[in-house]
């Protein structure tokens, strides 16, 4: 099969689907703390209209797959969705993000419907810090989450939203999780999704992380893996587990994007952070799978070459991370 590629080369070969705007945290860099309105059931996407797209996008190209939020699990049938999802001729990777709250029930289900990796996203150790980050969170469910993900043989990667002054004094704390199993713990810059007043104050750049990191332990840089994201890896000296660090504000990795990402409403945009988008539901109603391949066709070719933000400013219109599948 030809590349799927846009118009300045690069090969799309990974698409983020949301199955849900609905979440059980409310987490501060997710949405504003007045929390926001539901997507009218009648507007969220079938599963049935799910799967042709992601069958779709699969035949024009895509190989790997990550089923995202809100919440994925909040979503009732979500397991027999994703047992189909893996069933579908072409597609190399199924892989999910979730906040690990329901997952200590749920970890046996996903891996046995054919979820390959989990994404938890994880930004404090400590309950109280965690429970104001997340507003609402029980960090005893998601550590209990974890450990039955880890009893199930998934491999694991726990993101870290790193916020100067909330948990950037966390940062030796989920690195040596790394050196006593074999996750890989990622720290991801502040991102100004909602334009919280002051954002700028909240962005450790990820150039700070590594420095902090190298004071205690040594780092080897790992080579990029086929089909992985836009981290920079690293092995620690000594442990069995790796460390990533992501950097969509103080270093963009837009060259090397290879993703489109679908909401659980049904739009499809090439970059979290641009206002262009398409509706894909003429398309999934028209029942033409090939209009269907036409427009993600046509979200590829206008995939803007960067987003426009740095870390003293931001251009873009305020959305929600839960409404996107950020």
């Amino acid at each position: 099969m030809k590349p799927l590629q846009d118009s300045i080369g690069r090969t799309i070969n990974y698409l983020r689907l949301s199955v849900t705007d609905r979440c059980n945290l409310r987490c501060r860099y997710c949405m504003p703390e007045e929390g926001i309105g539901k997507i009218a059931h009648g507007e969220i996407l079938s599963y049935e209209e799910l799967y042709r797209i992601a069958q779709v996008a699969v035949a024009i190209g895509i190989d790997k797959i990550r089923i995202t939020g809100g919440e994925p699990l909040v979503r009732k049938g979500i397991v027999s969705f994703l047992q189909h999802l893996a069933e579908i001729p072409g597609l190399k990777q199924l892989v999910l993000t979730t906040n690990g709250v329901l997952l200590e029930k749920m970890a046996a289900d996903l891996s046995l419907a054919g979820v390959q990796r989990l994404n938890i996203s994880l930004d404090s150790l400590d309950p109280k810090t965690f429970a104001q980050i997340s507003r609402c969170g029980d960090l005893a469910r998601v550590l209990a989450g974890i450990e039955a993900a880890q009893s199930c043989g998934f491999p694991i990667k726990l993101n870290m939203v790193v916020m100067r002054g909330i948990n950037d004094h966390e940062i030796l704390d989920f690195a040596t999780l790394a050196t006593s199993s074999a996750i890989t713990v990622r720290f991801i810059e502040y991102m100004p999704a909602i334009r919280e007043h002051g954002w700028q104050q909240l962005v450790l750049p990820g150039s700070e992380i590594l420095a902090r990191l190298e004071q205690r332990l040594t780092l080897i840089p790992l080579e990029q893996a086929e089909m992985a994201g836009p981290a920079r890896n690293f092995r620690i000296a000594g442990a069995s587990g790796t460390l990533g660090v992501i950097t969509p504000v103080s270093h963009h990795f837009c060259s090397e994007c290879n993703r489109i990402r679908v909401t659980a409403s049904g739009t499809v945009k090439g970059c979290l952070f641009a206002g262009s988008q398409i509706d894909l539901k003429p398309s999934l109603r028209s029942g033409s799978d090939l209009l269907l391949a036409q427009t993600l066709g046509a979200i590829v070719d206008t995939k803007p070459v960067r987003h426009q933000m740095t870390p003293d400013e931001c251009h873009h219109q305020a959305f929600n991370m839960s409404s996107i599948g950020g």
